[in-house]
């Protein structure tokens, strides 16, 4: 969970800054000239819906910082 945020985030609502994990960490989300990214990977394919969420798919794997596992 250390990938997942809470609540329904539409691309469109993303907003550049540090954002807080499910897991309790944080992330930092960038927003800029129609492309997002979360640390250091790229949305590929946003806003796909899902009964539980919205699922982004970015372009590598996102690993949680040292001491959060």
């Amino acid at each position: 969970t250390y990938h997942v945020v809470s609540g329904k985030v539409m691309s469109s609502a993303v907003k550049s800054g540090p954002v807080k994990t499910v897991q309790g960490g944080s992330a930092r989300l960038n927003a800029r000239g129609g492309k997002v990214m979360i640390d250091k990977a790229t949305v590929t394919k946003a806003d796909i819906e899902a009964d539980n969420g919205v699922i982004h798919v970015i372009d590598t794997v996102i690993m949680p910082s040292k001491g959060k596992m």
